[in-house]
């Protein structure tokens, strides 16, 4: 429906739900570069808690991740880099997960003013992100299951695809299509 210029798609999903498989996909696929960034990216990019830093951000043992307004100030200048970046006519994917559903929807999307977004919503039955989440040791046990629904709430979305059945492959394909199609 749009080209591939100056344009940001968003893959909103629950962990483990494809997202980041379906981002290397993307990135094979689409006509241009694409440069990929990932919540875990900014996660990772954050201070470790101490005593002098607080990142606001807590991972509980159950799967729930809880954040305070030092991690939105974060995330706000998280975001306005990215957008940075995707105005200056570089394709940008972003791989989030919207904690707070809408809302987080609505913080991102103020951010990327004056941008084509294409946001794609990516599902998966939740018997199967739990065990794609299981299967891999690095992930905190629970987060698929206390996301599948929170991260949807509200958004809205131009395309969504579904990794139950379909591959990465396969989504990302769906995806490419619509953004390159005049």
């Amino acid at each position: 429906m749009i080209g591939v210029r100056n344009v940001v798609i968003v893959l909103n999903g629950a962990s483990s739900s494809g997202k980041s498989s379906i981002t290397l996909e993307l990135q094979r696929l689409l006509p241009r570069p694409f440069l990929a960034f990932g919540v875990d990216t900014l996660v990772a990019a954050l201070p470790p808690a101490s005593s002098t830093h607080d990142p606001g951000i807590v991972f509980g043992s159950d799967g729930v991740v809880a954040v305070d307004d030092r991690f939105r100030q974060l995330e706000h200048a998280w975001y306005q880099g990215l957008a940075a970046i995707a105005h200056d006519d570089v394709g940008v994917i972003i791989d989030e997960v919207f904690l707070a559903g809408r809302k987080s929807q609505d913080r991102l999307r103020a951010a990327l003013c004056g941008l084509r977004v294409v946001w794609v919503g990516v599902r998966c039955d939740l018997e199967v992100a739990v065990a794609r989440e299981v299967a891999r040791p690095e992930r905190t046990q629970g987060m698929a299951a206390s996301q599948a629904v929170i991260v949807h709430d509200g958004v809205q979305y131009d395309l969504q695809v579904d990794t139950t059945t379909n591959t990465a492959l396969e989504c990302a394909a769906t995806i490419a299509a619509f953004v390159t199609d005049p």
